[in-house]
């Protein structure tokens, strides 16, 4: 029975129904339609407006590749404009520390593995808290480490021999202290021989490159999108892959047929947010995310660039956080590394 029919039977007696009866009638109207409550509305929508991705390192550079293969792909599929702004410095700490503080609920960051795992290893006093200030979306990337020194130099076991007999007359280069490449390289003069080649940091691979091109330092790890333009060209050498044989350089041998055996160190890319960022953004991109892998043409956009698309969950994320944190915590110890 309709709540507002004895109001009427009321009204109706001599008290103006006339009057009172439009309103009356829109009222009945609407004690008829459902009852709504708050967990039967719809979910905010997200994103309302341009979202922003955060790199650390400059245009050129791996994440940056990423980062905009993500970009293209999202500024069609979330239905808003999808921005990639770089902020180098830091081994990457300058934008991950500026993804931490974000309270604008659009703004993320393509990160590598440094940024969560070694950094506050290395620096108790970082800006950010890996393990408290982020929103862990999902892993997006991965590729093996190229050992490339000059194309001038000795090949296979003679690049080795060559090696141990540089003492500390080589040096090579990295994207900063603590990065995979700086702590694969340790554990690679360790492998050799516990040599004293010294670390020159830089901003980003492609500056790496364009040093060792100079002649400012001698070899490198770096990623193969890096790597396999300057080697095909004929101006590097590859010496060879931290881990097994990768489909992203199917003709470069493992460094373990060298005599080099070590942890199979890749670098990464992952996708964070603030630790704030509202559950809305969260659900929607982690949908978005799971959808990469289905997408041809991101894929392969990715691997043009030299990375492996492996998409996962948060949790997944975590896992691969904490792993490595452990792994290259060892190396730091093992080879005394500190900031400089």
């Amino acid at each position: 029975m309709n709540l507002l029919s004895p109001l009427f039977r009321v009204l109706s007696r001599g008290v103006g129904l006339r009057k009172w009866a439009p309103g009356l009638l829109a009222l009945s109207g609407l004690a008829a339609l459902p009852q709504w409550s708050l967990a039967q509305a719809p979910a905010a929508a997200w994103p309302t407006r341009q979202v922003k991705i955060l790199v650390g390192f400059p245009g050129g550079s791996t994440p940056d590749m990423a980062a905009r293969a993500l970009a293209e792909v999202w500024g069609r599929s979330l239905g808003q404009p999808v921005l990639v702004e770089n902020r180098p410095g830091a081994s990457g700490n300058v934008a991950a520390d500026a993804v931490a503080k974000a309270n604008d609920d659009h703004t993320l960051g393509v990160v590598i593995n440094g940024n969560l795992t070694s950094a506050r290893l290395l620096n108790p006093k970082l800006p950010y808290d890996p393990g408290k200030d982020f929103s862990l979306i999902s892993l997006l990337a991965t590729a093996p480490l190229v050992l490339v020194a000059p194309a001038d130099q000795p090949a296979g076991a003679a690049w080795v021999q060559a090696l141990r007999n540089s003492g500390d007359k080589w040096s090579y280069g990295s994207v900063g202290i603590g990065s995979v490449g700086h702590l694969g390289m340790e554990v690679v003069k360790a492998a050799v021989g516990n040599l004293q080649a010294v670390h020159v940091p830089f901003n980003g691979n492609p500056a790496v490159v364009t040093a060792m091109l100079g002649g400012q330092v001698q070899m490198a790890l770096v990623p193969p999108g890096i790597a396999l333009p300057q080697v095909k060209a004929g101006k590097l050498q590859a010496v060879g892959l931290t881990g097994p044989r990768s489909a992203l350089a199917p003709e470069i041998a493992p460094l373990a047929d060298l005599g080099v055996k070590m942890n199979a160190l890749e670098v990464w890319v992952a996708l964070v947010g603030p630790a704030g960022l509202s559950k809305a953004a969260v659900e929607r991109l982690a949908r978005e995310v799971a959808a990469l892998p289905r997408d041809a043409e991101t894929r392969q956009r990715l691997l043009a660039a030299g990375w492996d698309m492996q998409a996962s969950s948060a949790e997944g994320l975590a896992a691969r956080v904490k792993d490595e944190t452990r792994v290259l915590g060892e190396i730091i110890t093992a080879r005394g590394i500190k900031l400089e």
